[in-house]
């Protein structure tokens, strides 16, 4: 018979209180400050503890609600089966249809077509769309002229008697953010045409409840370096001004919200990311319901999400892959509607079909092997990601308050407010870049020492281009280290650092170890060395190397003996660094030993330098 007693796991293990925890912490940092060791401090206004309990849950008000329930943190729908979505450029339409086919029997079930073609007409839909099954699948259409290309998709709808409830399509419409933000103009003046455009097709398709004709591109922001409270806030703003803009054109506020979709860039920062979803979606729901809608639902936000192209590398950029599938994890838990995720080599090139292969595959290896697509809001709980919900929601709706005080998202950005705002922060993620507090695997830090860059790799594509004027310039957080290593890969020069490690072997060892990471960012290469039991037998091996650069490792009671040494020995042959930020320092200096590198130089600098004594 069945034993059916109930017992709770853990019953013989007593509580621990806070308190006991902050007691042993507190003595296993012997002394040294909690707050600077242990509290994150983020760049997005908040800080992260070390570990959350449940008491710190107490207070968020958020919490208890399921999916599909308001204010929909947990997710708009009682499942979590999002579209695998892939963009298709749109110069030829049979071509494109061509490949769109393929794309359909490979998993994707969201298409994005990016008219490129300036002259396209209703023949040249009638083939991209040609043996595409329009009710079991999503498409997206952006580009130029989006107003016109909706009138010929919904004309083609209407004339194939497409059910309403079976139409799934978005038009990428957007002129506050996309126009505005990235142009730095509406698509007519005042933007009083694109919104009367906007609101006639609105009403066209108000029986088509699954049709969406506004979309808010918040991915401008997180590719020109903003921070994810910024990306958050501004996408609200900016949806805000247009329920605004729509409802004073004589919209309900159930017709205009219905009617947006959301898309968001996801970043690396992998819980950020997670709670910033759950967060938006609780945010919009309570900015419609403001405007007291017939039904909360009119609130639910349609989020589309593509992973990041700010932190994608051009050097070792199979990296990108990994990127990308931590990316594709956020969106995937947050809750996202679509998901495209960005090519491994779309920095560098027109995406390969391999690359694009591996895209796709990375979002059917989180359905059909790891079932993220099985469990709703499996964040949902977690004290950590409830909090990071909470800090981030506080966070952006302060700033998007602020906004509002400057009179919208319109105003806001013609005064300057936004593109200043999101400068700012990526001015501070280049700094945290070129110091390393940020790191990017493969341009500064851990780059693949034996790398040449190609010839497809321009000098064109590593270099940033600031547009001028009021607009936000998508960039890479990386390019300010590609520019430089591929200055030298050009150079028809091969610039060397030699390691001469003595003193302390562990040390020696430690130092060298960062010192071939260090210069090997430049595409300097790194001749790296166990140990020399003598400071002659080193500086001999360094000659020989021919190596314009020898990085002495030793440990920092070692210096103020071994570097003299070495710099006597090598006799000015070669630029001599010395690992490490001894208390000798001082001492060394006074007798001409002027270089060193240690965990808090700044790496970009600080190479820019040595490439420039080396002439290159």
């Amino acid at each position: 018979m069945a034993n059916t007693n109930h017992e709770k796991l853990f019953t013989e293990f007593p509580p621990v209180p806070t308190a006991q925890w902050e007691e042993v912490i507190t003595a296993d940092l012997k002394g040294a400050d909690y707050e600077r060791k242990l509290v994150w401090r983020t760049g997005e206004g908040f800080n992260v503890r070390p570990y959350y309990r449940a008491e710190n849950l107490e207070g968020l008000r958020f919490l208890g609600s399921q999916a599909g329930e308001f204010p929909y943190v947990r997710g708009t729908r009682g499942h979590n089966r999002w579209r695998i979505h892939q963009t298709v450029t749109v110069a030829d339409p049979a071509a494109a249809n061509a490949e769109a086919l393929k794309l359909l029997g490979s998993g994707v079930d969201s298409l994005g077509f990016h008219i490129a073609k300036a002259d396209f007409t209703a023949a040249d839909l009638d083939v991209l769309l040609r043996e595409i099954r329009l009710s079991a699948i999503d498409l997206v259409f952006c580009g130029e002229k989006m107003g016109h290309v909706a009138d010929l998709v919904l004309a083609k709808i209407e004339k194939e008697s497409l059910a309403k409830e079976d139409a799934h399509i978005a038009f990428a419409i957007d002129p506050l953010v996309r126009n505005l933000s990235s142009k730095g103009d509406f698509c007519s003046p005042d933007g009083k045409e694109c919104f009367a455009r906007i609101v006639e097709l609105i009403r066209k398709t108000k029986e088509y409840k699954h049709i969406r004709i506004v979309s808010v591109s918040a991915q401008i922001f997180g590719n020109s370096g903003s921070t994810i409270v910024e990306e958050l806030a501004f996408a609200l703003s900016a949806g805000h001004d247009y329920l605004v803009r729509l409802m004073d054109a004589g919209l309900t506020i159930d017709e205009a919200a219905r009617k947006m979709r959301f898309s968001f860039s996801v970043s690396s920062n992998y819980f950020l990311e997670i709670a910033k979803l759950r967060a938006a979606r609780m945010l919009w729901a309570n900015i419609v319901k403001g405007y007291e809608p017939e039904k909360n639902c009119a609130g639910k936000m349609m989020i589309h999400a593509e992973t990041s192209r700010w932190n994608q590398s051009v050097y070792d950029p199979y990296v990108n892959m990994l990127r990308g599938t931590t990316e594709a994890m956020s969106a995937a838990i947050g809750g996202v509607h679509s998901l495209e995720v960005t090519p491994f080599d779309r920095a560098f090139e027109t995406p390969t079909e391999f690359a694009k292969r591996i895209a796709r595959n990375v979002e059917l290896l989180l359905k059909h092997e790891s079932h993220f697509d099985q469990v709703v809001d499996p964040a949902g709980g977690s004290y950590y990601i409830e909090n990071l919900t909470q800090s981030i929601a506080d966070e952006a709706w302060k700033l998007f308050l602020e906004i509002e005080e400057k009179g919208g998202y319109t105003e806001a950005y013609k005064a300057g407010i936004i593109v200043g705002m999101v400068k700012a922060s990526a001015a501070n993620k280049d700094k945290n870049i070129a110091t390393r507090r940020q790191i990017l695997l493969g341009a500064n830090q851990f780059p693949n020492f034996t790398e040449v860059a190609p010839a497809e790799i321009t000098a064109d594509i590593v270099a940033r281009k600031e547009a001028e004027g009021n607009v936000l310039t998508p960039y890479r957080g990386a390019m300010a280290f590609e520019e430089m290593r591929l200055h030298v890969d050009r150079s028809g020069k091969q610039p060397k650092a030699f390691m001469l490690t003595c003193g302390n072997l562990a040390m020696a060892r430690a130092r060298a170890q960062f010192s071939c990471n260090f210069f090997a960012c430049a595409g300097i290469r790194v001749q790296d060395n166990t140990f020399f039991k003598s400071i002659g037998e080193g500086v001999a091996a360094a000659l020989e190397s021919k190596a314009e650069i020898v990085v002495v490792c030793a440990s920092d009671d070692d210096y103020a003996e071994l570097a003299p040494q070495v710099k006597n020995l090598l006799g000015g042959k070669a630029i001599l660094v010395v690992a490490g930020a001894p208390a000798c320092t001082p001492e060394l200096e006074a007798q001409g030993i002027t270089n060193f590198i240690n965990v808090k130089s700044n790496v970009l600098e600080t190479l820019k330098f040595y490439l420039k004594e080396l002439g290159i």
